[in-house]
């Protein structure tokens, strides 16, 4: 087939991989100019992009990506390596409080990667110029949809600023600001299947470089965010020694625009030790990034049954955005690149039956993490709104039978193996997530965990008359 796939961004490059190496010629439309930049440090200089304000925010490459790169793409996955993206092993992210620390049988499952985004996007573009069935297409706005009229339309390709380009398939990876039911609006389709839920949170983050030969306050391939009263702080490994950190209030928490400032930045870091801690260590290498205007979204091409067209599909963010602090959008990427590249194979030019069928794997492998994502952040919204603005106090979770919630396992996993390598299995999207709230052993581990010991054990954090004045810094 011949395919045109619109966005250059890394859902968009992962799937015009998949598909060429399948045997498909692919043109690749991307409206800024794609151009790979000579080294990684020379990349994340410049990544910064208004249209995608994520890509210099923290990063994390979980284990379900990683571990479908090692399959589908391993000459992609030594690229990466090469750059300096470093491997972490499940033994990274144990916290001091789980006193068993031994290894267990299919821990290696739960290994990430540490890396900024510029670096992966970095090699995922000197891959893609190397595949010879790919044209890359910089500078080239795609301004809507070209089709053949019927119940649904079947697109035949776009049209573009440099005129139409026709294609067997489109693939919309534009992102979490895809104009694809302009498109469709604009040849008489039905609309997308849109769901949306409330993140609530804007990001401040900002890079640093550890310095050589010092003494490090933690494992150096160790997250570590921390959900506290009136905030979300995080530190985030990458790649050649350098570290992402980040501050997220509510995003109608006015007191915190000052964070644009890094002097800011850093006086309210320095409110929380663990952080402070790290500062001690860490050199400034960017200023602060600031994101905003945040969704968790789920979009789906099939509505009441039937596709709303044919001929296009949708990957990425164009299919689904996630609060980012879980890190969930690479392995997004990657799965719905690999349900596309073996939906086709499947179905061949079966337009209908594609549809349904990638529709279907939206709903087994993408619809159960938006869900998620968005029961945990309403959880958390109430509460900062109620520690902040004194709105009503969250209800106490219920005594639901059958089933634990986020907070509860990811208290348990700090002080029981078990539970923590349940909580990781989630984290790492092993698997759905309702596999692991409703599994019998993990609900008896994870309340025995809590009606022994209680909470997780509490960070220190800054008082309120603190915070004001490191905000006001």
């Amino acid at each position: 087939m011949e395919i045109a796939v619109v966005g250059g961004g890394a859902a968009g490059l992962l799937a015009s991989m998949l598909l060429a190496r399948a045997g498909h010629e692919v043109v690749v439309l991307e409206g800024d100019r794609l151009a790979p930049a000579p080294d990684v440090e020379s990349a994340a200089a410049s990544a910064f992009r208004p249209a995608a304000p994520q890509i210099v925010q923290p990063h994390i490459v979980m284990a379900r990506c990683r571990e479908l790169l090692r399959q589908r793409m391993p000459d992609v996955y030594d690229g990466l390596l090469a750059a300096g993206v470093a491997e972490a092993p499940l033994a990274t992210q144990m916290p001091v409080s789980l006193s068993d620390r031994a290894a267990r049988p299919g821990d290696e499952r739960f290994t990430m990667l540490m890396s900024r985004r510029s670096t992966v996007d970095w090699v995922l573009l000197r891959a893609v110029l190397a595949e010879p069935r790919v044209l890359l297409r910089g500078g080239v706005r795609v301004t809507g949809l070209v089709a053949s009229p019927g119940q649904p339309p079947h697109v035949t390709g776009v049209r573009t600023d440099h005129g139409d380009v026709g294609a067997d398939l489109v693939i919309d990876a534009t992102g979490r600001r895809s104009p694809i039911d302009r498109w469709l609006h604009q040849i008489e389709a039905d609309a997308t299947a849109t769901w949306r839920a409330e993140c609530g949170v804007a990001y401040f983050s900002r890079h640093y470089r550890l310095r050589p030969a010092v003494r490090l306050p933690g494992p150096p391939m160790m997250r570590v965010v921390a959900g506290l009263d009136e905030f979300t702080v995080g530190i985030w490994p990458a790649d050649n020694g350098a570290m992402q950190l980040a501050v997220a209030p509510l995003a109608a928490d006015r007191r915190f625009r000052t964070l644009k400032d890094p002097d800011v930045f850093t006086a309210v870091l320095r409110t929380v030790p663990v952080y402070a801690a790290w500062l001690d260590v860490l050199d400034p290498i960017t200023g602060v990034f600031p994101m905003a205007g945040l969704h968790n979204t789920l979009r789906r091409l099939v509505s009441g049954g039937a596709p709303v067209v044919t001929g296009l599909h949708a990957i990425g963010d164009a299919v689904c955005t996630t609060n980012p602090t879980l890190g969930r959008g690479l392995s997004l990427a990657i799965s719905g690149a690999a349900d596309l590249c073996d939906t086709i194979a499947t179905y061949g030019e079966d337009w209908t039956a594609q549809a349904l069928a990638l529709d279907a794997l939206v709903a087994h492998h993408v619809a159960p993490f938006y869900e998620d994502q968005a029961a945990i952040d309403h959880a958390r919204l109430t509460a900062l709104r109620h520690a902040i603005f004194d709105t009503p106090a969250p209800d106490p979770p219920p005594a639901a039978i059958g089933k634990v919630t986020y907070a509860q396992l990811r208290a348990a996993a700090s002080l029981d193996p078990a539970a923590f390598r349940a909580f990781w299995k989630i984290m790492g999207m092993i698997c759905p997530p309702a596999e692991v709230y409703t599994d019998p052993q993990v609900i008896a581990r994870t309340q025995e965990v809590l009606n022994h010991h209680g909470a997780e054990p509490p960070i220190t954090q800054p008082t309120r008359q603190r915070l004001l004045a490191a905000l006001a810094s």
